[in-house]
């Protein structure tokens, strides 16, 4: 048997939807200006407190499309086929609405979003991606 180290096996998924909220150098900043970025935070914190983890982290490397949101699935949305959704330019309170009640019923690979987030949602590159899913 190796002596090294051996990464513990990876968690099975999360019994509930994660939303995380970007807040580094552009997201959540004066740089993105009209939003009350407290109050948006507060609002997701609100309405998904007892249906989904809301976390903020730095920067997510994707400034140009401050605030950025990303939706991760629940195990059983993620056994269902759902991945990640990467949300940006979230910068108004229909569209925080809009993400908690697509939450609320469940996110990725449960409910379909509304339409109108197909606007918002994006693609960032794997190195991103790999970032945010490692921690």
């Amino acid at each position: 048997m190796s002596k090294r180290t051996r990464k513990a096996a990876p968690a099975q998924g999360a019994a509930r939807p994660t939303v995380t909220v970007c807040r580094g150098c552009c997201c959540g900043s004066p740089k993105v200006p009209g939003l009350d970025h407290a109050a948006q935070l507060r609002a997701l914190r609100q309405a998904l407190g007892s249906t989904a983890t809301v976390r903020v982290t730095d920067c997510l490397d994707a400034c140009e499309r401050a605030n950025v949101v990303v939706v991760q699935p629940c195990a059983e949305g993620r056994r269902s086929g759902g991945r990640p959704v990467w949300l940006g330019l979230v910068n108004d309170p229909d569209a925080t609405a809009d993400i908690a009640a697509w939450v609320e019923d469940g996110g990725p690979g449960i409910a379909d979003p509304p339409a109108v987030l197909d606007l918002y949602a994006f693609r960032p590159s794997r190195r991103v991606q790999a970032e945010l899913h490692d921690t």
